[in-house]
C-alpha cells in the first residue's frame, strides 16, 4: 500500500469515526465502510463492506446516488384515478400496508414484472413521489404475508365491492405449482389432465358493474360444486343473481342458492333428464347476428328455459353428417341426437323474458375473459411463492390489478377503441 494511501486512510478514519478499508482494483484505490453482521444461515459473524468512493491523493471522490428527475406520469395517473374507487376501502382494511399493496397492483397492471423488480419500476413513476411505499423485495415479501394471513381483512375489502353488485358470475380455475411448502397445492382435476400439484381459486365477477369483486384461493383437490359450497356463506350480496357455468350443473345447486337467498341462472348439460327436447321453440330474437328461438316451462318450482341457436344447429348437424360419412356415427343415433342440435337449456328461479335470461347467461363471457387476463396478461398462471400466506397475499394484489385491468378494458370498449388499443 502506498504511503499516501495509508495517510489518507488514517485521515478518513479520524474524520468519519467508522471502520474503513481500502481495496486496490485496476490500479485504483477504493474506500469502503467495513463492518460485520451475524449470518443466521452460516451461524457465524460475516464481514460486510459498503462502498463509499474512490480514494485519491486529493481526498475521496464519493459515489453519490443521484435522484431521478424524470418520471412517467400518464398511465400511472389514469390507474390511480381508477384506484380511487376502492383506495379508501383498501386503506380501511389494511391501514398499515395499503400503500404497498396499491403500488404493487399498479405496477403489475402496467407491466407484470417479478416481485424483485417492482421497486425499480415504481420509482420510475411520478406516483412514487405522491405515495411513499416501501417496495424492497424483503419488505414486499412481508407485506404479502401480512395481507395473506389476515384473510378477514381481505374479506372486509371484498364485502365493500360485492354488496354493490346485482348479478354475479362465479367460476373456478387453477394454476400449477412446484413449491414444496404450499399446503394449498394438491393434485386434482384440471382440463389439461396434468397429474401435478395445483392451487384452485374462485372468482366472483359483477356483470352489472363489469369488475371482479372477490377472489379466494382453495386447495387443489376441491371440485366445482364443493368449491361453491365452501364460499357461498361469505358472499354479502343477498338477493343477487348467480350466473353459473354448466360445470356447476347439479340438482343440489338450486336448493343451495335458494337457502342462501340467491337467485340463479344455471345452464344444464345436455344429458339432464329434466330437459324435454321435444318442446317447440316458438318465440324468437337475435343475439349478435344469430337467430335464437326459445320456450319456457315450469319444473319443480323453477323455470326451465330452452334456447335453440339456429346457426349452431346447422353447424352441429353438418358435423354429425360428416361423421356419418366417415362411419363414426350412424343414422339411428342421428335421429336421437338431432333433437339436441343447437339447444341450450337453462334452469332458473326467475320468471323473465327469455331474451333477458339469455343475455344474462352470455354475460358470463366477462368472467372468462377476466380469468384469461389474470393468468396470461397479468402473468399469474404459475407461482413459486414459498408459503400459503404469501400466496394469498400475492393473489390479493393480483385481484387489485385485475380490477384496474377490467376497468380500463371496459373504458376502451365504451369508447370503441378496444380494436385499436390494448390495456398492456
Amino acid at each position: 500500500m502506498d504511503k499516501w494511501v495509508r495517510l489518507a486512510l488514517e485521515r478518513e478514519r479520524k474524520k468519519r469515526k467508522i471502520g474503513l478499508d481500502v481495496k486496490l482494483i485496476n490500479n485504483n484505490y477504493y474506500l469502503y465502510h467495513s463492518t460485520t453482521r451475524w449470518d443466521k444461515n452460516l451461524k457465524k459473524v460475516k464481514k460486510v463492506a459498503q462502498y463509499i468512493g474512490r480514494l485519491t491523493p486529493q481526498g475521496v471522490a464519493e459515489h453519490k446516488v443521484q435522484s431521478r428527475t424524470i418520471h412517467e406520469y400518464g398511465n400511472g395517473a389514469l390507474l390511480m384515478k381508477i384506484a380511487r374507487e376502492f383506495s379508501s376501502d383498501l386503506q380501511e382494511a389494511f391501514p398499515y400496508r395499503w400503500k404497498e399493496l396499491l403500488a404493487c397492483a399498479i405496477v403489475k397492471t402496467m407491466q407484470p414484472v417479478p416481485l424483485r423488480l417492482v421497486k425499480s419500476r415504481w420509482e420510475k413513476m411520478h406516483l412514487s413521489l405522491e405515495i411513499e411505499a416501501s417496495l424492497s423485495p424483503k419488505t414486499l415479501g412481508e407485506v404479502l404475508r401480512d395481507a395473506g394471513k389476515e384473510y378477514a381483512y381481505q374479506k372486509k375489502f371484498f364485502d365493500t365491492l360485492i354488496k354493490k353488485s346485482r348479478t354475479l358470475a362465479f367460476d373456478m380455475s387453477s394454476f400449477f405449482s412446484h413449491s414444496e411448502n404450499l399446503h394449498h397445492a394438491e393434485k386434482g382435476y384440471n382440463p389439461d389432465h396434468a397429474y401435478t400439484k395445483q392451487v384452485n381459486f374462485v372468482l366472483f365477477f359483477s356483470t352489472d358493474r363489469h369488475v371482479p369483486v372477490m377472489l379466494k384461493t382453495l386447495h387443489g383437490s376441491i371440485r366445482d360444486v364443493k368449491a361453491l359450497k365452501s364460499v357461498i356463506d361469505e358472499v354479502e350480496a343477498k338477493k343477487s343473481v348467480f350466473v353459473l357455468d354448466r360445470g356447476f350443473a347439479s340438482y343440489c345447486v338450486p336448493d343451495l342458492l335458494k337457502q342462501n337467498s340467491f337467485s340463479f341462472i344455471l345452464p344444464l348439460r345436455r344429458n339432464f333428464k329434466v330437459i324435454n327436447y321435444d318442446q317447440k321453440c316458438k318465440k324468437m330474437f337475435v343475439y349478435r347476428k344469430r337467430g335464437i328461438k326459445w320456450t319456457r316451462c315450469k319444473t319443480k318450482g323453477n323455470f326451465l328455459y330452452l334456447f335453440e341457436d339456429v346457426k349452431m344447429r346447422a353447424e352441429e348437424e353438418t358435423t354429425f353428417i360428416g361423421l356419418m360419412e366417415e362411419g363414426k356415427k350412424t343414422r339411428s343415433t342421428y335421429d336421437k341426437d338431432s333433437r339436441q342440435f343447437g339447444k341450450i337449456s337453462v334452469l332458473s328461479d326467475i320468471d323473465m323474458d327469455g331474451k333477458k335470461i339469455y343475455h344474462m347467461l352470455k354475460s358470463r363471457e366477462e368472467i372468462e375473459k377476466a380469468f384469461d387476463a389474470l393468468k396470461n396478461e397479468l402473468e399469474n398462471d404459475k407461482t413459486y411463492l414459498s408459503d400459503d400466506d404469501a400466496l394469498r397475499g400475492y393473489f390479493f394484489v393480483s385481484f387489485l390489478s385485475l380490477y384496474l385491468y377490467c376497468r380500463i378494458l371496459r373504458t376502451l370498449k365504451e369508447k370503441k377503441l378496444s380494436g385499436k388499443l390494448s390495456v398492456g
